[in-house]
């Protein structure tokens, strides 16, 4: 059985491979040049659909984009973080799984959400099936180790209580020999293991009805913002304006 989750071999999945991954995988061009719409997406719908899941590395901006999404769609926005942590930075995803896993299909139960958060085995089970597309922001890990410490300094010299939980802790973010403390570390060594995933994710049979859309630079991210919140713009404009 091929690795990754026993997903079936190439020759038991028409349109795997490099090819499926091209006509799968979308740019931002493709967005606003081709406007079909995601596979299950409501007609009307921008081309991601109205249920979307934006992944990448700690301080890729999955949030901020995440955010800027539903706001566009008028959608709801849900932070896969806010539903892990406990207090006392207790992860509902080490201490119990499958209540995690009931916290995101509760979350992503309606039709119009975009959620922000890897947890790809969890999320996969509760709401993969049901996704209209992935947005993968596969930023260099140097861009995202650099936002992700400037994020961990501002929340911590702030006070900011994240999630209504826990304070940031900032140290031990640093302190690379205590793995278990410090996101640096895990951040740069998990960072090829998840690109790996998430390619291999693009080329299972089982996400086939997910559109992905890989953005690899800042620029690519704010103009797909940009692409949904004119689209979405424009579509209100028709219906408020257009003929009865």
């Amino acid at each position: 059985m091929p690795r990754a989750y026993g997903r079936r071999s190439k020759a038991e999945c028409p349109g795997s491979g490099a090819e499926a991954r091209r006509h799968r995988l979308g740019t931002v061009p493709a967005l606003t040049e081709r406007p079909h719409r995601a596979h299950g997406a409501p007609p009307g719908a921008f081309p991601l659909g109205t249920r979307i899941h934006v992944i990448g590395s700690s301080g890729s901006g999955k949030s901020t984009l995440a955010r800027r999404l539903a706001a566009a769609l008028d959608a709801e926005f849900v932070e896969l973080d806010a539903l892990n942590w406990q207090p006392g930075w207790v992860g509902l995803n080490e201490v119990d799984p499958p209540a995690l896993t009931q916290r995101f299909r509760d979350a992503t139960a309606g039709e119009r959400w975009v959620t922000a958060g890897s947890y790809s085995r969890l999320a996969q089970a509760a709401f993969w099936p049901r996704l209209h597309s992935i947005v993968w922001l596969d930023l260099p890990a140097g861009v995202s180790v650099f936002r992700m410490l400037r994020r961990s300094w501002q929340r911590w010299h702030r006070r900011e209580l994240l999630w209504g939980t826990n304070v940031e802790r900032f140290w031990p973010q640093l302190m690379v020999w205590r793995r278990e403390d410090s996101l640096l570390w895990w951040l740069v060594v998990h960072h090829a293991r998840k690109r790996r995933d998430n390619f291999a994710a693009m080329a299972d049979c089982r996400w086939r009805h997910i559109r992905f859309v890989r953005l690899v630079a800042s620029a690519d991210v704010e103009a797909l913002a940009r692409a949904v919140e004119r689209s979405t713009a424009a579509s209100s404009m028709v219906r408020a304006y257009g003929p009865k």
